[in-house]
Formats: structure tokens, sequence, C-alpha cells
């Protein structure tokens, strides 16, 4: 039996946005604002969005990972180094994952997630970056944050989690630093304001 739209909708989060409460307890989801890329009945997983990566740029990857040569770092596009390389979870944390813009697409590769928004975890897409092919927008995180089936469900009904509709400047841009006080102030909440709430609970 096909479940409603509605009733997946309601339910999961794929496509949302995931923001820490002040009061969560595991450091590693400190100030976390995670984009959800898959949420069913069988578990969630996601992608931080405002953890930098330790010291290293998207063209030293590249390197690194041997889709390009050394010596062809520095003739990049001019858009590739600009690519933003963040700390996408504490799960698989040597793996790549790309989130972008829904204008690249591999078929068999690439997930495509509500609001326009798809991740491809292929040397394919990094590729295609490097010789300019690729997506409009993109982020490449390290890791992913990950919950077995129930977990995030009770981890939100305990309050560790408030969550709203994905925004693309928010996925996307480098600007890593405000991208937590941004969130709430999508779902209208002051950060000031939750942060004494919070002290004082």
């Amino acid at each position: 039996m096909t479940k409603s739209k509605s009733i997946d909708q309601a339910t999961f989060l794929d496509g949302h946005l995931l923001i820490a409460m002040p009061t969560m307890a595991d450091t590693r989801f400190e100030r976390a604002v995670i984009f959800l890329c898959a949420h069913s009945a069988d578990g969630a997983m996601g992608i931080i969005v405002n953890q930098p990566a330790k010291k290293v740029t998207f063209s030293e990857l590249l390197v690194q990972l041997d889709v390009i040569a050394e010596s062809a770092a520095d003739d990049l596009p001019p858009k590739v180094g600009g690519v933003p390389v963040i700390k996408g979870g504490p799960v698989e944390t040597g793996r790549g994952f790309v989130l972008h813009s829904a204008d690249y697409h591999v078929e068999s590769s690439t997930l495509a997630i509500d609001g326009g928004i798809s991740l491809t975890a292929t040397v394919d897409i990094l590729r295609a970056i490097a010789k300019g092919l690729g997506p409009d927008r993109a982020v490449l995180a390290l890791g992913y944050a990950g919950w077995g089936a129930g977990q995030l469900e009770s981890e939100i009904q305990g309050n560790g989690w408030l969550h709203c509709p994905a925004d693309e400047a928010i996925v996307f841009d480098d600007v890593l630093n405000t991208k937590y006080e941004r969130a709430l102030r999508k779902i209208g909440i002051d950060p000031v304001m939750l942060s004494s709430e919070a002290g004082h609970a």
C-alpha cells in the first residue's frame, strides 16, 4: 500500500534543516545546522552545513584525491576555489559528499532532495567541478550525521532539535559562522532570546 504524500511530508523531514537547541548535550552537534538528505522509518542521514573542515581547501582536496595533478591546481576555473569544504558529521569522515544545486544529475549516483538540492557522493562530480562542468552551487562535506530507526524522532521530541524547510543560501554559502542564527531567524526565533531562555530553564 502506498503512503499518502501528505503523511510522508508531515512525518519525514528530508529536505529540511535541523537546528540544534542550545541545550544540545552532544558537543559534536553544538550549534549545528544540518541539512537532512534522507529521513524514513529506517532512520535519517544529514550533512552539517555550518562547521568548517580543518584547514583544507577544495583545490587541495582535489589534489589529495587524485582528481587533478598538483601542477593543475592553479589552472582551475575561478569558481572552483570558492567551493566550501565543511565537516559534514562524525560518520565516515574520510568520505566526501557533495551537496549541490539540481542542475547537475548523474543517473544512479545523484539523490534528488526536496527544494532543488541534490546529493552526489561519487568522484565524478569532483571531476566535473574541476573542469567547470559541475553544478552552479556546491559544497563538499567530509563525513555525515546519521540516526537509526526512531532515533531522530526521539531527539526532536526531547527538544534536542528545531526544524524548518531548507534555505539554499544557508545550505550553500560560505559564511558559516552566521548560519545558526540565520536558521533560527528563519523560523522566527531570536537567537538571543533562545539562549537566555535556555540558560534559565
